[in-house]
Order: C-alpha cells, then structure tokens, then sequence
C-alpha cells in the first residue's frame, strides 16, 4: 500500500479495516472534536498536540498531555465516585475507578465517538490493529465492562487522555471545568451495579484461588493461588527478568529482602498506582504485638491481593506481603 500524505488523518470503515479513507485536515478535525465536546479551546493548538501520535514528527505528539490526562482523569473520576458512592468502602470505589479508567474503557469511549478518526500519524501499522479493534466493537452484542475478543490498542485510549488533558490545560487547570465538558465523552459509566452483575474474572478468580487453595503450608498455598491466577494473563518477558531479579534476593526465611521497595519500583515501571498496604491482623498484647499485613495492586484487569506472614514489627510484615506479591508473580506467566 502507498504511503499517504502526512497531512491527513484516516478512518477505518468497518468493512474494510486495512484501507485508508481520507478525512478532513487537522483544524476540520479539531472542529469536529470541539463539537463532540461542546466546547471551543481558547488555545487550539493544545487539541492539535492532543490528535498528534508520536509517528507523525512534524508537530508535538500527545505523549505529554496522555501523561497528564491519565492522572487528570483519575482524579476526576476519582473525586466523582467519591461523592455518587457516600458510603462505600475504598476497595470497591478502586474497582469502579479502575473499570473506568481502564484501557479497554477508555479505547471503546474513542470507538463510540469516532476519535480514532482524527489521529494525526504515520505509522501504518497502526491503521490494521485499529481496524480490527473497532468491527470488533461494532460487532458486539451488548456492552462489554471488562473487555471483548480483541484487545484494545492502547493508542486509543492514549487519545482520550490527551484530549482531556488538553481541555484540563486549556480550563486553567480547574478539574471541576474539565469534568462538566468530557463528562458526556464518557458515558454510559460503569456503575457498581453493573461490576456486580459482571464481576472482574480476574479478581474473582484471584479471590477464589486464595480462597480454594490446597496446601499443608499457607505460604504455598498463597503462592499457588497467585499462580493459578496470574499464569492466565498476558506475559511481558522485560518486567518478568525484573521480578526474577528481585526474588533471587531470598533470606533466611523465604522472603525477599527489600521486597516493598522492589515491589514499588516494579509498580512504578508499569506505571500502576502504588500498592496499598493493610494491616489484616494484630495480635497479641500491646507490648508483644505482632502483626498479619496485605497488599493488594491495582491493575487494570483487576485489583490483586495477597497476604504476608506474622511479623512483630509493621515494617516487616508489609515487606513479607509485598515479598509474597513478588514470589507470586514470579510463579506466574503475568509479566
């Protein structure tokens, strides 16, 4: 196929996946995204930036307004589930954020309102994982919470991002203003309702691993769980070299020195949130207490959870739940 000029953007007709369709220049484009928005930029080169992937070298890409709009996102999000959700617990308000702010979420969001449309890019490779993605969606019969047959390219939900960062930036930074304009962009949202009618299948299967688990030792049978779970997701063979390394680092009693420290770093470089630390249990009296902590992982198939031994020092039983997390990762084929 004949490269196209790098002055246009491209659709993808339904029929046709892998053929291009030329669609109007980048100010029609922007256009047409303030009307989707019902919003007109006081800067628009900011929404320009915004439809710019990185492949089209001519303008800056949207790699610094996704970076902002993914935490510009949660926090709206986050701030709007804490007020429709008075009463619920901050587990269950992290699974409808995560829902929410997922890839999959956030990349049918652009499916529904034909943002894919408008990217400004010269990376044809792009053009055929886009297609597929959008007849996938099309094809379905109702909507899908957690995800369909095809995953979904992160491109798109990059674009949904970025424009919510560039309407963030050009609203002066005022969070309140940019959820009343992209609000609309995102719905139907997914509801507490609708995650219990379809539970994650990874953290459900998480769950009940811990909870079915056969073991005469506990720490095996936490590892098994993890195991069973993880080694069903996707493998990515630089973060598991990773993790190997860390888990190489064992002490005298099985757990991995530094284990929350190394647990952070990992997070950081699949830029998860960090990992919430619990404490489960405390026994003991006041002056002799030991304590039982967990940690659990926010991703976006789910949230992972795992539980540590008895320690007498806080300190060191969150470092053996982040060491359990490590180990069980490590088991599993998930990174």
């Amino acid at each position: 196929m004949q490269s196209q000029p790098s002055n246009y953007t491209y659709s993808y007709p339904p029929e046709e996946a892998d053929e291009y369709q030329e669609i109007p220049d980048i100010a029609t484009s922007v256009r047409l995204v303030e009307n989707l928005l019902n919003y007109s930029f006081k800067n628009k080169e900011l929404l320009e930036e915004a439809l710019t992937h990185s492949s089209y070298t001519e303008s800056p890409s949207y790699q610094r307004l996704e970076f902002l709009g993914d935490s510009a996102l949660g926090l709206a999000i986050s701030s709007y589930l804490f007020i429709a959700y008075p009463d619920l617990d901050p587990g269950k308000l992290s699974l409808i954020r995560a829902a929410n702010i997922s890839t999959e979420k956030l990349a049918r969001i652009a499916v529904r309102h034909q943002l894919y449309k408008y990217i400004r890019h010269n990376a044809a490779n792009l053009d055929k994982k886009v297609g597929d993605f959008v007849i996938a969606v099309q094809q379905e019969e109702g909507s899908e919470v957690h995800g369909g047959f095809i995953k979904a390219p992160k491109i798109l939900a990059d674009i949904v991002e970025s424009v919510a960062a560039a309407v963030y930036v050009d609203c002066n930074f005022n969070s309140n203003d940019m959820w009343v304009i992209i609000r609309d962009l995102l719905e139907p949202m997914i509801t507490l309702d609708m995650l219990e009618q379809k539970p994650q299948p990874v953290t459900t299967l998480f769950e009940q691993c811990q909870k079915d688990a056969s073991s005469e030792q506990k720490e095996n049978a936490k590892l098994h769980a993890a195991k069973f779970a993880l080694q069903r997701l996707p493998c990515e063979s630089s973060d598991m070299k990773v993790v190997n390394a860390s888990c190489s680092q064992l002490n005298g009693n099985n757990e991995i020195e530094g284990a929350k420290h190394k647990l952070h770093e990992l997070c950081a470089k699949k830029k998860w949130p960090k990992p919430n630390y619990k404490i489960q249990e405390e026994i003991g009296l006041s002056h002799k207490k030991k304590y039982i902590c967990s940690v659990e992982i926010e991703i976006t198939e789910g949230i992972l959870f795992m539980k540590g031994n008895e320690k007498s020092k806080l300190k060191e039983a969150e470092n053996s739940a982040a060491s359990a997390m490590l180990l069980g990762l490590q088991e599993s084929k998930y990174l």
